[in-house]
């Protein structure tokens, strides 16, 4: 936890509802975000993001695996998040342990649309080679490096950055139509497809301090939240998730407001990261 004086209280609560921050931010204006991609050469995609001092890195890597019975048209994500223990001196322990999962199962919830896959911003369907027999299996793994607030938004826009950088290799199936027979795979080491990230949203946190939301909280605002709402809405303004922190209820016109304030704030965000990840592989490319 941030150990503030009243006084220092006092002062983000004040700047906060004058719509001035204590970094010269408006209530609704990120930090600067920078993007590296191909940041880990043995993963089939990458990429580092900092935003502010929080900084992230997300890896993705592809392999083969069977559909699960319950979704045989479909491959699997899973995404696995460690917040390293020099990041915070909150990481330390159980502490970084649970919070790890906490932000694992958000990121899950906000990008793949829960367990049942409903509303997922990542199409699974695009992983299959051949139905109920064989898929690719994404692993995500994700590294806080740096913790300066805002660190599931942070994750989320890495994820999108790293799947942005995926290549996964092409396949010939065979044996595919006959009903008993393993399936024959054979994997391309020169023929690659990009990962289609179109529709994978960004997730945007809306965090609640006195009567006032802002975005990309730092640490010291994050300590004076009464409760916070975490939206993943899409390129076309989709809601795909929707996660709220914070013992504080809050009236449902309230979320309604948040939710719309995160839509704008998203279509700004994407523009952003869409243009730093552009110029990320551009780099990455001359490299």
């Amino acid at each position: 936890m941030v150990g503030l004086s009243v006084g220092e209280k006092h002062f983000i609560k004040g700047g906060i509802a004058q719509d001035l921050r204590c970094d010269g931010r408006k209530r609704l204006h990120y930090r600067p975000i920078s993007v590296e991609t191909g940041v880990i050469p043995q993963a089939n995609g990458s990429a580092r993001i900092r935003l502010g001092a929080t900084d992230v890195i997300a890896s993705v890597k592809a392999e083969l695996g069977r559909p699960s019975p319950l979704q045989p048209g479909k491959g699997k994500v899973a995404i696995f998040v460690e917040c390293s223990p020099t990041a915070a001196p909150m990481f330390e322990g159980r502490g970084g342990e649970e919070l790890s999962s906490e932000l694992s199962e958000a990121l899950q919830r906000c990008l793949l649309g829960g367990k049942s896959g409903t509303g997922a911003g990542i199409d699974l369907s695009s992983l299959m080679i051949v139905e109920g027999k064989i898929c690719w299996d994404l692993y995500i793994d994700c590294l806080v490096i740096s913790s300066d607030g805002n660190i599931l938004d942070a994750l989320a826009a890495a994820i999108k950055a790293a799947l942005t950088n995926t290549a996964i290799p092409k396949v010939i199936a065979s044996n595919a139509n006959a009903d008993d027979q393993q399936v024959d795979v054979d994997i391309s080491d020169e023929e690659f497809s990009q990962f289609d990230t179109s529709g994978i949203p960004v997730i945007v946190t809306l965090t609640k301090v006195g009567k006032h939301y802002i975005v990309d909280a730092t640490p010291e605002e994050e300590s004076q939240m009464s409760s916070a709402v975490s939206v993943s809405v899409n390129r076309d303004g989709q809601i795909c998730g929707l996660i709220k922190r914070g013992a504080t209820g809050l009236d449902p016109s309230v979320i309604l407001d948040m939710i719309s304030v995160a839509k704008h704030v998203s279509q700004q965000l994407i523009t952003v990261l869409d243009s730093e990840i552009c110029s990320a592989e551009s780099v990455e490319e001359e490299m």
